[in-house]
């Protein structure tokens, strides 16, 4: 699994014809052989959700991938993703009524919809859909974070009517009513990017996963935050890792890119939703900085063997090809730096650990980079590596949220004393992970 934009290794996709109705910033999942933009154009989708984040991260996700039309059951919402949701997409239409899912009578306002996404925390919301999925043959997509006893975690599980199997008792919440509840900024990101490759599955009458989908680590507790962190990379990856990183409440991080943003990036990297032509690391630091009250920091340029590392304490990889992946592999070992490489393509993705203090192989060695590089030149021509508009590979939303949020919990697992793991995910496998 390799980064979205590498030219070596990727799917055979072929352009799909585009329906004129779509606008450019949806270009790169147009690409995507089988995509059906009309079928999430055209959908209307309910959700109910908590006294949380989930919920508010989710439309705002969704909103980026097309889909206009969403209901909103929850006591309330984050001003900051709703407003990116309606400025990342003018087409969104959202109705949202605030309070908590407790009666059918509420039904009306789901009337029409395509399918029903639960994000609740409490058993009478989850019973009350799941009743109206099987009623009503609507696929209710349910997910959720939770804490027990030691351990931290999340399900996802998409119901339609005739899988009345015995897991679904898993998915039904222990408090019957609205409660106080665990909720984690890093597993939110996750969760509403699984929660949205089960909504498009189900929109476009592709596979949705067979089982439970469900992560489980031992608790954290409190972190040192105090940590100066380097993200390279500013783009898809890069955005969603400085969102779980200011939810996680680390307050010195540096963003090193050397692009602009673009239009036909809108659809993935929601932060620039009005910042196309400006530089995305000035841009991403900008707002992290004023939306979470941190001290994010820009640099402009390129990840290069010169590059002065040696005041971080850990280095976030979050480009987008295979020659910086490597500079930065070496650079890491030289400087015995800790890094968290993750990378992505339209159906999968890896978050890969590395300590130099106990791991004989970085990431570029693990992936076997060095081969697939081959002859060309390691440090390869900048405008060649630099933009979107110049590799115009199929690219989604739900890939890059999913793994920069595995790529922020492996830094805080590290931080609470424990060892992280590498991770992979593979939207094509029942499980996912």
């Amino acid at each position: 699994m390799y980064s979205t934009h590498d030219d070596i290794i990727r799917p055979a996709f072929s352009p799909v014809k585009k329906n004129l109705a779509f606008d450019d910033r949806l270009d790169r999942q147009l690409r995507i052989q089988g995509w059906d933009q009309a079928a999430l154009d055209g959908a209307k989708i309910g959700v109910v959700g908590d006294d949380d984040l989930l919920a508010s991260l989710y439309i705002m996700s969704a909103s980026a991938l097309g889909i206009n039309n969403i209901s909103v059951i929850a006591p309330v919402l984050d001003e900051t993703l709703t407003e990116t949701a309606k400025r990342v997409n003018p087409r969104l239409n959202m109705m949202f009524m605030e309070g908590f899912y407790t009666h059918p009578v509420m039904d009306d306002v789901f009337s029409g919809c395509s399918l029903i996404v639960d994000l609740s925390h409490y058993g009478l919301a989850n019973k009350l859909l799941l009743e109206k999925g099987y009623r009503e043959n609507v696929p209710i997509v349910r997910g959720f974070c939770y804490e027990k006893d030691d351990q931290q975690g999340f399900k996802v599980f998409t119901y339609r009517k005739g899988r009345e199997w015995q897991e679904l008792e898993h998915m039904v919440s222990p408090n019957n009513l609205p409660s106080g509840h665990f909720d984690d900024g890093v597993l939110d990101i996750i969760v509403s990017g699984i929660v949205l490759e089960e909504t498009k599955s189900v929109l476009m009458n592709q596979k949705v996963s067979g089982s439970i989908i469900s992560y489980e680590r031992s608790k954290l507790g409190s972190l040192e935050k105090d940590q100066r962190i380097l993200v390279t990379g500013s783009g898809a990856l890069g955005v969603f890792v400085g969102l779980g990183l200011a939810y996680s409440g680390f307050l010195d991080g540096t963003f090193l890119d050397p692009d602009v943003a673009e239009n036909t990036n809108l659809n993935r990297q929601v932060l620039f939703y009005d910042a196309v032509g400006d530089s995305k690391a000035e841009t991403l630091a900008r707002r992290l900085s004023r939306f979470f009250g941190i001290n994010a920091k820009a640099q402009i340029g390129y990840f290069k063997r010169d590059t002065d590392i040696s005041s971080y304490h850990v280095i976030f990889d979050c480009v987008d090809n295979f020659e910086s992946r490597i500079v930065i592999s070496e650079k890491c070992e030289e400087q015995q730096k800790i890094m968290i490489s993750g990378g992505t393509n339209v159906d999968a993705g890896q978050a890969l650990f590395y300590n130099p203090a106990v791991d004989e192989r970085t990431p570029a060695e693990l992936l076997g980079l060095y081969d697939i590089v081959d002859k060309r030149t390691i440090d390869a021509p900048e405008r060649v590596r630099a933009s979107c508009k110049y590799r115009p590979d199929p690219s989604v939303i739900m890939t890059n949220q999913i793994i920069a949020g595995f790529m922020v919990d492996s830094y805080r697992i590290l931080l609470a004393g424990q060892m992280p793991k590498n991770f992979f995910y593979d939207s094509k496998r029942d499980g996912r992970m």
